[in-house]
């Protein structure tokens, strides 16, 4: 059975997304707004040591400024995991991966 066409304008945002969905970017899209949303979702203190590097498949990748900080941060993956995927939909992230920066000044 054939599916009608609509008739009249739509919304810029429903072709956007039927088409994020049909083509299987959708997830990618939504990673990657949400490795933008690092340093909100993280709070002051951890975004100053840090830097969302991206997302690899349900990975989010963390650049961490030393050492210590990457230990520290390591104890509180499952705090800031729920941070990251807290208000959302269905859970972007699976785990966090972090990996001590190579420039620590960035």
């Amino acid at each position: 059975m054939a599916r009608k066409k609509k008739v009249g304008p739509e919304k810029v945002s429903e072709v956007l997304g039927d088409f994020l969905e049909k083509s299987g970017l959708r997830e990618p899209v939504l990673r990657a707004e949400a490795v933008d949303e690092w340093d909100d979702r993280v709070g002051e203190a951890i975004a100053r040591v840090t830097r969302a590097q991206g997302a690899r498949e349900a990975a989010l990748i963390v650049e961490v400024r030393s050492s210590s900080w990457l230990m520290e941060l390591n104890l509180m993956k499952v705090e800031i995991l729920r941070r990251v995927n807290e208000g959302r939909t269905e859970a972007l992230f699976e785990k966090i991966v972090f990996v001590l920066a190579e420039d620590p000044t960035r």
